[in-house]
């Protein structure tokens, strides 16, 4: 089961829509609580085994919704000392202090990183990718006060210096060699970008992936685990799909 972690930003209909297109049994998370161990054995809502039916459902900010090739909802009941999904992905947009507002006052930030820190697979998409970092242009100190983001990845994240800001649209995107995410990809693969700020990691090896706006910068990053994208894959067609059941693959998450 995948969890889908929802904490009020957009485009969470999108990624169910393209994880119930690939079969990938899927739902919102509930809670913090349920990304460290103290939630159901298994979830409610789940869908993806036993009944008819096919496509996602969600309620955006209630966090309710199931995504999967053919289910029914329910519970066992059962408590469980394990996390109850066997892979998360954080996806959405949103301004960096905002989001990062968001994910303290719920108590997801903590959560997330305890997640990355027992290595369990996670995708972030876009600001997704962003937060991971320590600090952003995007969120200048406040009264002397720093923003920071989840800092799981040493590094920052800055503003594209261009006439034409944001980037919005189809860009190639090159996996760097030794990448699990972008290995078996075309070299020129193209995806789907909306972003005006992109990630900047003070270790090259965090690379995963490059792609060409104002110069060069990073696209993906990946370590143990951990990726992250700044692309859309559930906006980038058949090559996204690709990419996202690529990910279920690698990381044994299904």
């Amino acid at each position: 089961m995948i969890g889908v972690i929802n904490y009020g930003a957009g485009n969470l209909g999108s990624v169910m829509n393209a994880l119930a297109r690939l079969g990938l049994p899927a739902r919102f998370v509930q809670g913090p609580e349920e990304l460290v161990g103290r939630g159901s054995g298994r979830p409610r809502g789940v869908a993806g085994e036993g009944a008819t039916g096919e496509g996602a459902t969600g309620k955006g900010a209630t966090g309710e919704g199931t995504a999967g090739a053919a289910g029914s909802s329910g519970s066992s009941g059962a408590r469980s000392s394990g996390p109850a999904y066997s892979g998360i992905i954080f996806p959405g947009d949103g301004h960096f202090a905002t989001a990062m507002e968001a994910l303290d006052r719920s108590g997801y930030s903590e959560a997330i990183r305890e997640w990355i820190s027992a290595d369990r697979p996670f995708l972030g998409i876009c600001i997704g990718l962003q937060l991971l970092f320590e600090t952003s242009e995007e969120a200048p100190p406040v009264q002397g006060r720093e923003i920071r983001g989840l800092s799981v990845i040493p590094g920052t994240v800055r503003k594209f210096q261009g006439p034409k800001v944001p980037q919005i649209g189809w860009n190639e995107t090159r996996g760097k060699g030794g990448s699990k995410l972008f290995s078996s990809l075309p070299d020129r693969s193209f995806f789907y970008y909306i972003h005006s700020y992109y990630v900047v990691p003070d270790a090259p090896d965090w690379v995963a992936a490059e792609a060409d706006y104002y110069g060069t910068y990073c696209s993906a990053v990946e370590r143990g685990a951990l990726t992250a994208v700044q692309f859309h894959p559930e906006k980038s067609g058949a090559l996204g799909l690709e990419l996202l059941r690529r990910w279920a693959e690698v990381y044994h998450v299904s």
